[in-house]
């Protein structure tokens, strides 16, 4: 099916007022490694003399970019719910303009043609203007359609994709630590803006939203910056709230065997038209920063399982070396402690599965008791949601558990990539 994709999606005065009454919660959230790129993971990108923020990466390929590509420093991550008026059609015509706007945007341009300046000066304009004269900064744009873009919670099937819907696309269960928040979890449709300026991914997401004024609300929205994992071998491990490395054992997108086997839905998985793609785990979890800044050093590596400075494991070696976790000290006790988060986590520890991370710092303002509002927006790529869920079932018993407390959650099938001329997930429509 096809939708006109030279639609200019205007909306009156009332639907505008009435989406931006419906709209829900946003937040705030650098450190950046290297900005080499893998060309043959990729799909490949370019940079000149400015270096990182000149990075463009291409939208149109196999896999949507934003997954495999290298962390960029700074997030904009936006969940959508779909209007209850909007109708099969209607959403096959948002994920066009979407598709348009996001080619364009990724590649350092305006939204649309006439932009923030070159249109009438009786219409208003068609970008926001925020990003005019910065590069394209590597910004790269993923869409996720979540469970109720299949059935609603009344187990209405409203576009006619119930049947579509891949089976183990299904709201998590609750893990040890939940304390979630409707408002802040859930959600129809996601959009992931990365890149290596604010601004650049503010104004994706700022515009995209405008995009579907009328068709889809803002749910919830979360801001990152200082990327907790690095996706690229030319990144340095980056450090989180705690101060400690993360994401030391990410998956890399140069190794490719393991990408294809934990990250990508082959085409012999279910649904066939998920190939490509891999699902999408977002959790917002809030870490007890004051608790955590008196808890003295050594304590705080044995719940983490590794040294503070090198991020080695607390068994020997350096940053790199493998966790040996039947080592012992001189009483004859694990150097690497039964709980420590690192052993847990471990695909030891968890049927060998992987997920490839790139999360995020946030750090919202404060709460009413004066607390930071301060964590991780952890997000991770995997070939199957069990994936997650055998490690985070895992990690009930994590030591670190006493200074966190997960308040958002949201599960979403990430569509493999685009060709020139089609829009993001159209073979689900198919």
């Amino acid at each position: 099916m096809s939708a006109d994709r030279s639609s200019g999606g205007g909306v009156s005065r009332r639907q505008l007022f009435g989406v931006l009454g419906a709209g829900a919660a946003g937040a705030v959230v650098g450190a950046a490694g290297g900005a080499g790129v893998a060309l043959a993971a990729t799909g490949g990108g370019t940079t000149d003399a400015s270096g990182a923020a000149a990075s463009v990466y291409p939208y149109f390929g196999a896999h949507q970019a934003g997954i495999v590509t290298p962390a960029q420093d700074r997030l904009h991550f936006a969940a959508f719910d779909v209007a209850d008026a909007l109708d099969r059609e209607g959403l096959i015509g948002l994920l066009t303009e979407w598709t348009d706007a996001a080619a364009r945007l990724s590649q350092g341009l305006e939204v649309a043609e006439g932009g923030a300046v070159g249109g009438s000066d009786y219409s208003p304009p068609t970008d926001t203007g925020e990003a005019l004269g910065l590069p394209a900064s590597g910004l790269t744009i993923t869409f996720g359609f979540g469970p109720g873009l299949f059935t609603d919670e009344s187990g209405a099937d409203r576009f006619g994709l119930s049947a579509r819907r891949p089976a183990m696309l299904e709201p998590l269960p609750r893990f040890q630590g939940d304390a979630l928040v409707p408002e802040m979890s859930g959600g129809d449709l996601c959009i992931q803006a990365c890149a290596d300026d604010p601004q650049v991914a503010v104004h994706a997401i700022r515009n995209l939203s405008r995009i579907a004024f009328g068709r889809a609300s803002l749910r919830w929205s979360q801001l990152g910056f200082g990327r907790t994992s690095s996706t690229s071998t030319t990144q340095a491990t980056p450090r989180n709230l705690f101060g400690f490395k993360d994401g030391t054992a990410n998956v890399k997108a140069e190794e490719t065997a393991i990408v294809d086997d934990h990250v990508w839905v082959h085409a012999s998985d279910e649904p066939a038209w998920l190939a490509g793609g891999s699902y999408l785990v977002a959790r917002r979890i809030r870490m007890i920063i004051e608790n955590w800044d008196r808890v003295q050093l050594g304590e705080q590596e044995m719940l983490v399982g590794r040294s503070k400075g090198e991020g080695a494991p607390l068994s020997g070696g350096t940053e790199f070396t493998e966790p040996d976790f039947d080592k012992t000290g001189a009483t004859d006790a694990p150097l690497i402690d039964a709980d420590a988060h690192v052993r847990l986590a471990h695909p030891t520890s968890n049927g060998g599965a992987r997920m490839l991370r790139r999360g995020y710092n946030f750090v919202d303002g404060n709460d009413s008791l004066g607390r930071l509002d301060a964590g991780l927006f952890f997000l991770s790529f995997q070939r199957s949601p069990q994936q997650f869920i055998d490690v985070q079932t895992s990690l009930a018993r994590d030591g670190l558990n006493e200074y966190l407390k997960h308040v958002g959650s949201a599960i979403f099938a990430v569509p493999g990539g685009v060709a020139e001329g089609e829009f993001v997930g159209q073979a689900l429509f198919a």
